[in-house]
Order: structure tokens, then sequence, then C-alpha cells
């Protein structure tokens, strides 16, 4: 594991759920080590250097901040280990290429974590998508909010790697699910344009409001929605087809199906959180184990981030941009 912080010590304690018992943790900031020691038993190491060294892992989680995703991602693909990086995968295109062609080089494992794919809801709306449970989707509107001191309340949020732009924050690249999941129901858009910003009162050198408008090939439209400003969690969305619609809501673990003239069919799910970040890695770790390719790979991540980047450029440029 290649960063002990707060989602680092998530994929731990599930990496324990999972049945693994050899656990190593790299980190610059000793207290983190000390806990992950404490907590999950994890062989602890300064630098990731050192514990590829010593440990010799055969599969590596990268949980730092987003620009030091794909060097540490390169470092570990040259050490002989399958590779698990959190999103997004990095917070630049430009040395994207040599990951790619480094991973197909070894025939090496890499999943990104995009654990919304792992959701029941959303698995359910990608059924119902595919089978055009209300006609083709003509309109989408996807929705994120949330607060960022409340993301992780134990730390000074202006340190945190969202608030900083220098170390590849900001709510396109930290929000990204919302962008991922969207090209996971819709494919590949043609076009993108975004209107972002810093508008709260917080103090982060970042955009903390980012709305995007995306076409993509088939004609749907989409509207997506990130923040980090709203004091009440909201995560959501509806899609829009000539036949009804359907809507989904994370607070409620319910999917609804309304069709015209019908009533309203609601889909609820037992379902935690945590449950979809269990999934995530089970599903990579049964990859390793059967050599067979991930689900969601490395080029639904390079989207992902062309995507959130080309937005970016939208935003500062006020133009439409034309996706590459």
């Amino acid at each position: 594991m290649a960063g002990a912080g707060s989602i680092g010590r998530r994929h731990l304690s599930n990496l324990k759920k999972l049945g693994l018992t050899q656990l190593a943790a790299c980190d610059p900031h000793p207290e983190r080590l000390e806990y992950v020691a404490a907590e999950f038993g994890a062989k602890c190491f300064p630098t990731l250097e050192l514990g590829l060294k010593e440990f010799k892992p055969e599969v590596v989680l990268i949980c730092t901040p987003p620009v030091n995703h794909v060097a540490q991602a390169l470092q570990t693909l040259r050490a002989g280990a399958h590779l698990f990086i959190e999103k997004p995968l990095s917070d630049r295109i430009d040395d994207v290429e040599e990951l790619r062609s480094e991973a197909a080089k070894r025939g090496t494992i890499v999943q990104v974590g995009y654990n919304l794919r792992f959701h029941p809801p959303i698995e359910k709306l990608k059924q119902l998508v595919d089978a055009a449970a209300v006609g083709k989707i003509l309109w989408a509107q996807i929705e994120s909010g949330s607060y960022l001191p409340d993301w992780r309340p134990w730390q000074d949020y202006r340190k945190s790697y969202t608030a900083r732009r220098e170390l590849g924050g900001g709510i396109l690249l930290d929000g990204s699910h919302e962008i991922d999941y969207a090209t996971w129901l819709f494919g590949r858009p043609a076009e993108i344009i975004c209107m972002a910003g810093h508008v709260s009162q917080l103090e982060v050198n970042v955009e903390d409001c980012a709305t995007i408008l995306l076409r993509f090939t088939d004609g749907t439209r989409a509207d997506v929605h990130l923040d980090f400003i709203q004091r009440s969690y909201s995560r959501n969305c509806t899609l829009v087809g000539p036949e009804g619609k359907l809507h989904w809501d994370l607070k409620t673990n319910a999917v609804q199906i309304a069709r015209a003239g019908a009533d309203v069919e609601t889909v609820t799910f037992d379902c935690e959180v945590n449950g979809m970040y269990v999934a995530e890695l089970g599903h990579f770790l049964e990859c390793v184990e059967t050599g067979s390719r991930p689900r969601f790979g490395l080029e639904d991540a390079i989207l992902t981030l062309r995507i959130a980047l080309a937005a970016r450029q939208s935003a500062e440029e006020r133009r439409w941009v034309t996706l590459a």
C-alpha cells in the first residue's frame, strides 16, 4: 500500500476482510504508519522504494496524491507487481502513455479505483440503460455535492490534496466518479463545455464547483454537477428517455423506473457504502489470481482523465472542447 491516509486505511481494512494477512504500507508520515501497524498488523516503510525492495509485493495499491500516481505506478510495474491505482489516474495526461505502454509490455493487471461501477444501484442503471428500459436515454442529470471539511474531519482540509492544485486536487479530478460512470452508461463524449471555479469561502486554490455539459457521439446529452461546498451530502442522477425516466439516489439505495402511463417501479438495494470498495478489490484480486482482464481498466481511467482535464480547459478558456 503506497499511502496510509483515509482511503489507504479503508483498503487495508477491506484487504483483511478479503482474507489477506501479509500487508505492508509505505508513507512518509510516521504517525500514519504507527496507526496501520497497530490496527492492521501491516509492515511499514517510509518510502515506496524501500517497501518494494524489502517486502517484494505481488500487488500494490497506489493511494497517494494524484500528482504522484503515474511515477509510483511505473516504479511498481518495473518491480513486477500488479497495480491498483486510486482515482484519478493522474492530474495530467502527458505521462500516461508511458504507463499504458509499460503495463501492456509486462501484461500486468491494472485497475483504477472508480468504485461506483461496483455499486449495485449503478450496476442496475447500467442494465436498464443497455436494455432500453425507457428507450434510448436522451438526457441525463448527474449530481454529487458535499462539503470538503467533512470529508476527512480529523485533517485540516486546507492541507488535503483535494484542496491543492499542486497535488492534483480540485473537484473535477477528485470528484471524477460521476464523469466515469457517465462514460460507462453512455460511452465516449464528443464535445464538452464546463463552467467551473472557486466560488466558496473555503481556503483552496482549486475549482470547488463545476457543471459539465457532455454531448455523446450517439446524441445523448448529460449535465454533470460536482462540488465540495454543499453542507448536506447529495448524490443522485436522473436519466430521461422517450418512454419514461430512471432515477437513483445514494441516500435511499433505490432505483426508480417511471414509465409513461404506469406506476413508478422502485428497486431497493440492501447495500452499504463500503460494499462497493470491497467488491472492487475482490474483482482486482480475482483478476490477479486468474490472469483475466479487469472489467474496468486503464483505458477507462484514461478516458475519464481526458474528460476531466478537457472540462477544466473548457472552463478556463470559456469554450466547447472536442475530446481528442
